[in-house]
């Protein structure tokens, strides 16, 4: 089998087999393949695309490409949730909680972030000692005892999805459904779940633009997962405005734990019992109504604050910092970013607002970039909001004072404005069953 003609069948607009496409990730995991072959089938993958076969073929073959998790020896029902990145998604500090607290067990592998998304492992980070690193009987341990644990992913987890993205990204490559199913699902099936959920953002903040991509994405993904055995849902939520008020991980930890505390954003909420309710409900726990108010139940009597002080305490955190948020280490220096007129906001350039937070270190160019943990945004006005000259729209936070300059600029010519209030548009836009 050669590399050479694999890439031919392709560019032509042929359909690969499975033993192709194992040959080709088997290639990419153990550096036998060059660098410009990899990148040679993916630009004929992103114009020719793959057949929902191929594509489940693919992500199958990078879910193999490394270590799997067993999970046997946790006993009861495991469910997760993935969301697709975006600004203001810190929704797996809430979710995990909620879920954990009622009885379903939560053994969730996070990513850091990169770009102008955020990562979970990043925000947990910022609780002062917790660990996110953890040895796998550990890992299983603390699932078992408390019903709940997030971690980093491990470096031999998916390999061959590390070594694809990071070619796709300096090759315009990124933007590919069967690319991005298979790096998404590809590490989400190593994990040893029964139950997936998930949230597919659209909109400014996403990767996915247009609603019609989105939901292409979340069916191609749920038919993966079944294909897979899994119990599986897709929730297409709402990127065109950050979620929640709060942007860069330490400030995004806070409005979790205040959202815990019945305390949270009203759009961040919803979002949050939404998701928490479809993992419920595949769990067995009633229909996604039934199970929504299960989930609001455990915030109101405390229940989920709870196990999150239990999780942060488990994997050596401070949880007195849940208690009282003000512990958290704040930035050296506040700048506030004003209107320069009068109207409502109309629309705001979601990427941009979290690209505002990066300039002011909240978050990586590459990987390697180290992150400012109490740097970030708090957001005063949103969409739909009615704004006087000189109010105030956002408060910026650094530890570096000239980095105000620039993050002010990016997120005022982020935002829109105008005489009409704008039409309000849905929280949760679809669910693809």
């Amino acid at each position: 089998m050669r590399m050479y003609d694999i890439i031919k069948k392709k560019r032509d607009g042929g359909e690969l087999s499975a033993e192709e496409i194992g040959y080709f990730i088997g290639g990419v995991t153990d550096g036998s393949i060059p660098d410009y072959q990899i990148s040679a089938l993916c630009m004929a993958i992103y114009f020719r695309g793959m057949t929902v076969r191929e594509t489940c073929d693919l992500t199958f073959a990078v879910r193999d490409s490394g270590d799997k998790l067993d999970f046997s020896a946790i006993g009861g029902i495991r469910a997760d949730k993935h969301s697709t990145g975006g600004v203001g998604d810190k929704t797996s500090l809430v979710v995990g909680p909620i879920v954990a607290s009622l009885g379903v067990k939560v053994a969730k592998m996070s990513g850091r972030g990169l770009g102008h998304t955020g990562g979970t492992v990043d925000k947990l980070e910022s609780i002062r000692g917790f660990q996110t690193t953890l040895a796998e009987e550990d890992f299983i341990r603390q699932v078992n005892e408390i019903g709940i644990a997030i971690v980093g992913q491990s470096r031999e987890f998916a390999p061959a999805d590390k070594k694809l993205y990071a070619l796709r990204d300096v090759t315009a490559t990124v933007d590919s459904m069967p690319l991005i199913a298979a790096s998404i699902m590809g590490k989400k099936l190593a994990a040893d779940d029964d139950c997936i959920v998930l949230d597919v953002k659209t909109g400014s903040g996403s990767f996915m633009k247009t609603a019609e991509k989105s939901r292409a994405l979340a069916r191609l993904m749920v038919d993966i997962g079944k294909r897979a055995g899994k119990k599986m849902v897709a929730l297409i939520t709402d990127m065109d405005v950050p979620l929640g008020y709060a942007i860069g991980n330490s400030l995004e930890v806070i409005e979790a734990v205040e959202t815990l505390k019945g305390r949270g954003p009203e759009d961040f909420t919803e979002v949050c019992l939404t998701l928490a309710a479809y993992m419920l409900s595949l769990a067995g726990m009633g229909t996604p109504n039934e199970a929504k108010a299960l989930a609001r139940r455990a915030i109101d009597d405390g229940s989920a604050l709870k196990k999150l002080k239990e999780m942060v305490a488990a994997q050596g955190g401070d949880p007195a910092c849940i208690d009282d948020t003000n512990r958290f280490d704040k930035a050296k220096y506040a700048y506030a970013v004003t209107s320069a007129r009068s109207g409502y906001i109309v629309r705001v350039d979601t990427e941009a607002y979290g690209l505002a937070s990066l300039a002011l270190g909240a978050g990586r160019n590459r990987a390697e970039d180290t992150i400012d943990h109490s740097a970030g945004i708090l957001l005063k006005k949103k969409t739909g909001d009615y704004v006087e000259k000189g109010a105030l729209l956002a408060t910026l936070y650094a530890n570096d004072g000239e980095k105000f300059a620039e993050a002010e600029r990016i997120l005022l010519g982020a935002t829109s404005f105008g005489d009409t209030m704008p039409a309000k548009t849905p929280l949760i836009c679809d669910i693809v069953e």
